[in-house]
């Protein structure tokens, strides 16, 4: 079976870009985006990243993003944040103070997977780090773990796969709806 890159061409990349990066404060402050160039250096693909046109990147402060990384659909990565202290109403602090903002790293080989939020206060994402699909993240993770949850927690390490642990994995039967169903032939609905 052959497989089509799973990586983005430039233009994808481009594309998703002008469509996910956001400035939502660019009167106190507008962030740069910083691709490294590592993303642009593997050999028989244009890039080695994808970063969803229906994410959010929240370019109020700076983001670096790391080569291999994933950022998936309608996940948002938030570099302010607004004051929610005081008994003054919320909206009058910010129009006298404004917000505040803080850059962000996302090393390499980070996956940040659907609906994932990473809010202001986690400012470092490690090489290898993966947060779960609809996780809230508050704080900084470690290299290589694992997170998932509303807050987001630490939930496993990535570990080293052999030869026969990958082959098992790949290998292994999947649920089959024909077979669950008892049928002979699956057909699309028509509308």
């Amino acid at each position: 079976m052959k497989f089509r890159s799973a990586s983005q061409t430039r233009l994808e990349l481009e594309t998703s870009l002008k469509e996910c990066r956001r400035r939502p404060h660019s009167n106190i402050n507008k962030g740069k985006l910083l691709l490294s160039p590592e993303i642009f250096n593997t050999a028989g693909s244009e890039t080695n990243v994808v970063i969803s046109r229906f994410s959010i990147l929240d370019n109020t402060g700076n983001i670096h993003i790391g080569a291999w990384c994933m950022i998936g659909a309608r996940s948002r990565i938030y570099t302010h944040d607004h004051c929610h202290q005081g008994l003054e109403p919320l909206l009058a602090v910010q129009e006298k103070r404004g917000i505040v903002w803080q850059d962000k790293y996302i090393g390499k080989d980070v996956w940040i997977h659907e609906n994932a939020i990473v809010l202001y206060q986690a400012n470092l994402l490690p090489d290898g780090f993966v947060l779960g699909a609809g996780s809230v993240l508050t704080k900084n993770p470690g290299a290589y773990e694992i997170w998932a949850g509303v807050p987001a927690r630490k939930i496993a390490d990535r570990k080293e796969l052999s030869p026969t642990e990958y082959s098992a994995l790949f290998e292994q039967e999947a649920f089959s709806l024909k077979e669950y169903l008892q049928l002979d032939t699956l057909q699309d609905t028509e509308f």
